[in-house]
């Protein structure tokens, strides 16, 4: 939600504007500091004509990346705002764990910058769920809260309530691509009502951070299995330490 322009001045005084990432002074309550934006790994080309996985300055655009050549994916692409660093951890940190929800805007923009044109009235966004027990103790899910904001920028429906996440799964850090994927078995289903909704749809499935992919690779074997026709991923910081001198 906007601010009337009025409005803002007021706001500025009461709340100056900071950046939230080093606290330093900004100009408007919109952005980071320069500094820190620099700090930001912004992926670019050149990049796997797959997953948009960055390459190195040798490769040409339309490469296809080793993973992808050794297991071609079922989604359509990632665009992924940032991959995943000190800066980019800070600012999923502040959004998830420190309630500053007010973030959500600033990094749907930067996902929505990524993304390619979404053409047509069959686009939804939806969001990767939380259970609801880890929904109740947490209060928002932070990938709601970035759905709606790229929905509203790209002119697309957005279905909260798409997925549904049925079971509780454990931290799947540490664990193996078999473990992860045991872990996951089940935990999606389509919600009540998008059954007939979802075939022939294009998705955005959209997350905050993507590392393994175990997760949305379960969301989108469910979403598949409902006939989406093409399902693309959306994150904010994607998890790529190997790519990270690429950018």
């Amino acid at each position: 939600m906007q601010l009337h322009p009025l409005l803002v001045p007021v706001v500025d005084v009461i709340f100056p504007p900071r950046c939230p990432l080093c606290g330093d002074g900004l100009a408007a309550q919109t952005g980071l500091c320069a500094q820190c934006w620099s700090e930001l790994a912004i992926p670019g080309d050149p990049a796997c004509a797959s997953c948009r996985r960055p390459l190195g300055a040798t490769l040409v655009e339309g490469t296809i990346c080793p993973p992808c050549l050794a297991s071609p994916p079922r989604h359509a692409g990632i665009a992924a705002a940032t991959l995943y660093n000190d800066a980019s951890r800070k600012l999923v940190l502040a959004l998830k764990h420190g309630g500053r929800i007010a973030l959500a805007p600033m990094l749907a923009r930067l996902m929505a910058a990524q993304l390619p044109d979404m053409v047509g009235p069959d686009w939804i966004a939806v969001p990767v769920p939380l259970h609801r027990w880890r929904l109740w103790s947490r209060g928002f899910n932070q990938s709601v809260l970035l759905a709606n904001e790229l929905a509203a920028l790209r002119g697309v429906q957005v279905g909260v309530d798409v997925l549904v996440r049925r079971k509780r799964t454990p931290m799947l850090g540490g664990l193996g691509r078999i473990a992860r994927a045991r872990a996951l078995s089940g935990a999606f289903v389509i919600g009540k009502g998008w059954e007939a909704r979802i075939k022939g749809a294009k998705v955005l499935l959209v997350d905050d951070v993507l590392t393994s992919g175990a997760t949305t690779d379960a969301c989108l074997a469910v979403l598949k299995r409902a006939g989406a026709e093409r399902v693309m991923i959306a994150c904010f910081a994607r998890v790529l330490d190997e790519a990270l001198e690429h950018v």
